[in-house]
């Protein structure tokens, strides 16, 4: 793909134009190699390139593209992205451009690849019928400036061991399985569970958890269940334990151990990677397990929800050293399309004057309307705003995790109708935090 062949010609996004001596390229399994080596330059990396492409790549190669620069070897910049076609939103699911991949080699930054990088990316996605872009920021003070906000937090702890955790009723009757974990052993069993937990998280049904993406490519399945040494960290294999009741599982957690034996004795340390549960009887026998196992002294959860039911299952929250992490930012590509496909969790009728600067379509005044928990519409207005944001904005609260109110506190939101800040923001708002629980 040239620069000729980007939708620089379409009047609903901005150009997607490289700088002189650059040009686009379509991607493919052939250039694995070249791109892994740019993706070391991004990332520094401390393997050695023939172990790195020896593993399964997620790549969708059909959505990778990469630069190239005049006279230069390999390649001057890449970005790809995952095609979630369906996506938790608030209430339902959309198609979303998981972008991902992004990096510029040393020798060629500074000279707006990434702008027309994103360009392109933004305008594809247009193409795609995709309303909405989301990623994992590596440098969270990049993308604000092309329209993403952030929209989720994730929960990190260091829940020591034997950590006093609340009753549950039924936790009990589960029955534990603490094994090796495979593909082929438990990678249908951790796909159900995890869809599950997305569809009606802790049993509560009528709401999602938006931003739950399943590992929807079988490129991403393979790369997941990987269980490469050399990333390891010095730590274990990767371990699972499944809880199940009558027979059926309703919990996993995925975990490596680490030990270390010092003067007062062992001091074991527990990192997971998903934990996720069906119901509140299921998290606590799951949380009872990775709490006790021996040898060890902490257990370092990964990117829980902000929300997540263990914060309410200790005894002493104070003892597990909580924070929070930026987890997903969130870019509207469609205005109309990304606000008509969410659901609101208050009756809504606002108009919203919205800035975008990157896609000029989006730009303008917006009606709102929704009922509470029902369908929404969202049509271009001649009205005046009753608010005003940037897309920026827009995205950042557009999972319900971030709210409107408090960005116009900082003054990232300005209400023009006096009383229509409160309900709106009430209306964007969402029972459950949006959290994503891998890194894409």
């Amino acid at each position: 793909m040239s620069t000729d062949d980007a939708p620089a010609d379409r009047p609903d996004i901005a150009p997607a134009a490289l700088p002189a001596g650059y040009a686009f390229r379509g991607l493919g399994p052939g250039d694995l190699r070249a791109v892994l080596d740019l993706d070391t330059w991004a990332f520094p990396s401390p393997h050695a390139l023939d172990d790195l492409e020896r593993l399964p790549s997620p790549l969708t190669w059909s959505r990778t593209v990469g630069v190239e620069a005049d006279g230069t070897d390999g390649l001057a910049a890449m970005h790809s992205s995952y095609p979630f076609a369906r996506f938790p939103v608030p209430g339902g699911e959309l198609p979303v451009a998981g972008l991902t991949w992004v990096g510029v080699h040393p020798q060629h930054r500074r000279r707006g690849i990434l702008r027309a990088m994103i360009d392109l990316h933004l305008g594809r996605c247009r193409e795609r019928g995709e309303p909405v872009s989301a990623l994992f920021a590596a440098e969270a003070a990049i993308y604000g400036r092309f329209g993403y906000g952030r929209a989720a937090h994730d929960l990190r702890l260091a829940v020591p061991r034997g950590a006093a955790l609340r009753e549950v009723p039924g936790a009990a009757e589960h029955t534990v399985r603490v094994e090796h974990a495979t593909r082929q052993a438990h990678g249908e069993l951790v796909d159900r569970v995890h869809r599950a937990a997305g569809a009606a998280p802790g049993g509560v049904t009528g709401v999602n958890r938006p931003g739950w993406a399943t590992r929807e490519t079988p490129e991403l399945q393979a790369h997941f269940w990987e269980d490469a040494p050399m990333f390891r960290g010095g730590q274990e294999s990767r371990r699972i334990v499944v809880v199940e009741r009558d027979g059926q599982p309703r919990g996993y957690a995925l975990f490596r151990r680490s030990l270390e034996w010092e003067p007062t004795g062992p001091r074991g340390t527990v990192r997971t990677g998903e934990v996720v549960a069906l119901d509140a009887a299921a998290a606590r026998a799951l949380w009872g397990v990775l709490t006790d196992l021996d040898l060890t002294t902490q257990v370092h959860p990964f990117m829980l929800p902000a929300d997540d039911v263990v914060s309410h299952l200790l005894a002493d929250p104070r003892a597990a050293d909580q924070r929070l992490a930026d987890n997903l930012w969130v870019r509207v590509v469609d205005v109309p399309a990304a606000l008509a496909g969410r659901r609101y969790a208050a009756d809504v009728d606002v108009v919203l004057g919205v800035g975008d600067a990157r896609v000029p379509a989006n730009a303008g005044t917006w009606r709102l309307r929704a009922e509470a928990f029902g369908e929404a519409t969202c049509e271009r207005t001649e009205d005046p705003a009753d608010l005003e944001l940037d897309v920026r904005e827009l995205g950042a609260a557009y999972l319900g995790g971030t709210s409107l109110a408090s960005m116009a506190a900082a003054g990232q939101v300005v209400e023009r109708s006096p009383g229509t800040l409160a309900a709106a923001s009430a209306a964007f708002g969402w029972p459950l935090a949006p959290v994503c629980s891998w890194v894409f």
